[in-house]
């Protein structure tokens, strides 16, 4: 995305590099009250002035500057060589030549050795703009875990008599005291900013529960970096103090060097005030023209934007990106359609990140608003099962959705190969049952709200390198807070996924989510799809099949045939069996995810199943009920199967 405004992130490179022998060193802090005569490893525009300030910019476009600590440290400690206790404290201010712009970084990281990677970082990211510029507005303080954001808050303070929250301008040119402190007890992370005269708040602008441990490694190093690219700022660190298992020592105000004073512009001379208006005269028409000539190439990237989409920058990608990324969505990436939709392989033009582009349709306006904070909340969902939702864009008629890229594509297609072709093995089949099982674990029960996804099949279970499956495709989820009733009149999902009772009422719950996944078990161990539509006798339903062979006992015979190699037949048992259980068609007898979980993992033993008379297909219990135009369906049907729902009114 293109931003107008002014725009700065803060990088603080922290790596603790302790001695590696069994006896700790007892330089296990250090201080620095202003930088004359310091011996800092400086690189690019990093300068220590005569007045002792460690500039990282001169003030100048384009540049970078890295200064850092000059002796590596060493992080774990023995004998469990568990990442340590510390604490770091520093003073900083940031002062800006040009008044308004964003395109500027500086940020708070790990770094392991001397490499540009960082592992924690703490990010601050601060815009100068006046009213004309309503684009990017950030002011925000974040913690960054691996390159990816893990929590992020507007820059500022609590107060400590009222605990009322208080914004604190990062660009304000005044200097400004943060603190980073890890605790190896609490396995947490806190993150304090104030003004530099005031008392350290009792409580932490950012908390984030972490191991470090599982982060980072030695060895690392401890220092600054920052650059600037339109905009021209100068980032100053005028006091910096670090403690290993104990507090960092406390910054003495007293003896900072000053923070440096911005230059004001020249004031405009005479004979500048009686060129400037034949200049802005002749500037007028070569604008007015060239602005022509923009608009026309400019159309071809519009997009769609309002006021309330402000809230959700951050997870906004820009059209031209998106359109330069997949080729103009050229046919020659196109992953595959949906029933939203089509699918492209993208690579972005600035990361290089690989990503897959999903256009949606929504020509009513209805709901949108509450459908993109949806998206945005489950762009917030983190589990190793599930794909990430990275963001979105809207132009005109369409939405894009941006998620991680897969690159062995939709499980669907290792299902229902020719039969000359390899398939996947029972151990990798089961493998995928467990992982997506995982991930719906999460969704129901882990995360801060309940997320139903409401369209679990295999087309949407996608597969990463190690044929690891990911659950994908939130199109149709929704969300709500714990102890709350989703309320919901629409009918969606997939022709054969969709509980019984949710085709009767159109309320989604999580156990219809459960009916869905039992489904999903039974489609990946018998190699079938939900719907046979090109039985003689009509179409037939995997549910019913797999029923039959139960009652008759025959329950393994169901298994895929076009199976290799050895397979353990107790657990092809448990798995149809737990399939069956999922999908019953009454909602009161289906176990939860946490159940589910326990089933597959042997912590508890699967009940009996209970006896049915009535078929167990939702084809059976829903006659009558609209469907029936659907399971006539020829047998050239789509292989994603009939999907429903509209984006408003969801």
């Amino acid at each position: 995305m293109e931003h107008l405004a002014f725009c700065l992130t803060f990088l603080l490179s922290v790596t603790i590099f302790l001695a590696s022998s069994a006896t700790a060193s007892e330089d296990d802090q250090f201080i620095y009250s202003g930088f004359f005569g310091s011996n800092l490893t400086l690189n690019g525009a990093a300068m220590v002035t005569k007045d002792g300030v460690l500039e990282l910019t001169n003030g100048k476009p384009d540049y970078m500057g890295y200064a850092f600590y000059p002796s590596s440290w060493k992080l774990r400690g023995l004998p469990d060589r568990e990442v340590q206790s510390f604490s770091v404290s520093f003073v900083f201010g940031i002062a800006s030549v040009d008044f308004n712009g964003c395109p500027n970084s500086m940020n708070f990281s790990i770094h392991q050795g001397l490499t540009n990677k960082s592992m924690l970082a703490i990010v601050l990211e601060a815009c100068h703009q006046d009213n004309n510029f309503q684009e990017n507005n950030d002011n925000d303080v974040s913690i960054s875990i691996g390159g990816k954001s893990s929590a992020k808050s507007p820059a500022g303070f609590y107060d400590g008599k009222s605990g009322i929250f208080n914004n604190l301008p990062l660009l304000s040119h005044n200097m400004m005291q943060m603190s980073v402190e890890y605790d190896l007890a609490a396995t947490q992370i806190n993150v304090t900013l104030s003004p530099l005269e005031m008392v350290k708040p009792l409580r932490p602008l950012l908390s984030l529960s972490l191991n470090l441990s599982t982060v980072l490694e030695d060895p690392s190093y401890i220092g600054f970096s920052a650059s600037t690219r339109i905009i021209s700022l100068r980032y100053s660190v005028l006091g910096w103090s670090f403690g290993m298992n104990r507090p960092a020592p406390t910054i003495d105000i007293a003896k900072l060097p000053q923070l440096p004073r911005v230059v004001d512009p020249k004031r405009q001379s005479k004979l500048l005030k009686i060129i400037l208006p034949i200049a802005m005269a002749t500037l007028v028409l070569l604008v007015g023209t060239t602005v022509i000539l923009f608009v026309r190439g400019r159309m071809r990237y519009a997009e769609l934007y309002e006021d309330w989409e402000h809230e959700f920058g951050p997870h906004r990608f820009s059209y031209k990106d998106l359109f330069q990324a997949t080729e103009g969505f050229h046919n020659k990436n196109l992953l595959g359609r949906g029933g939203f939709g089509k699918v492209y392989k993208s690579v972005l033009p600035v990361s290089k990140l690989q990503v897959a582009v999903k256009r949606v349709s929504h020509e009513s306006k209805q709901g949108i608003k509450e459908f993109i904070a949806e998206v945005v909340s489950i762009g917030r969902l983190r589990h190793r099962n599930l794909v990430q939702l990275l963001g979105y864009c809207r132009r005109k008629g369409e939405l894009l959705l941006v998620y991680e890229y897969m690159p062995n594509g939709s499980l669907e297609k290792y299902l229902y190969v020719e039969a000359d072709k390899t398939t996947l093995d029972w151990a990798q089949r089961l493998q995928i049952i467990k992982g997506v099982a995982s991930a719906i674990f999460y969704l129901h029960e882990k995360w801060e709200k309940v997320v139903i996804h409401r369209d679990i099949k295999a087309s949407n279970v996608l597969l990463d390198n190690e044929m690891n499956g990911h659950l994908g495709d939130f199109g149709l989820a929704r969300l709500y807070d714990r102890g709350t009733n989703l309320q919901t009149t629409r009918v969606a999902g997939t022709l054969g996924y969709i509980a019984p009772e949710l085709a009767r009422t159109g309320k989604a719950s999580p156990l219809t989510d459960v009916y869905a996944f039992g489904i999903f078990i039974l489609e990946v161990t018998c190699g079938k799809r939900p719907i046979n539509n090109c039985s003689q006798d009509g179409p037939k339903m995997l549910v019913d099949w797999v029923v039959e062979h139960w009652q008759g006992g025959s329950l393994t015979d169901t298994l895929d045939r076009r199976i290799q190699g050895e397979y353990d037949a107790d657990e092809v048992n448990l798995v149809l069996r737990l399939g069956l259980l999922c999908a019953h068609p009454f909602c009161s007898t289906r176990p939860s995810m946490r159940q589910v979980m326990q089933y597959l993992d042997g912590d508890m033993p699967l009940p009996e199943l209970p006896p049915i008379n009535l078929s167990y297909s939702m084809l059976a219990l829903t006659q009558n009920e609209g469907f029936d135009q659907y399971t006539s369906l020829p047998c050239t049907v789509s292989s994603n199967g009939m999907t429903f729902s509209l984006f408003s009114g969801r």
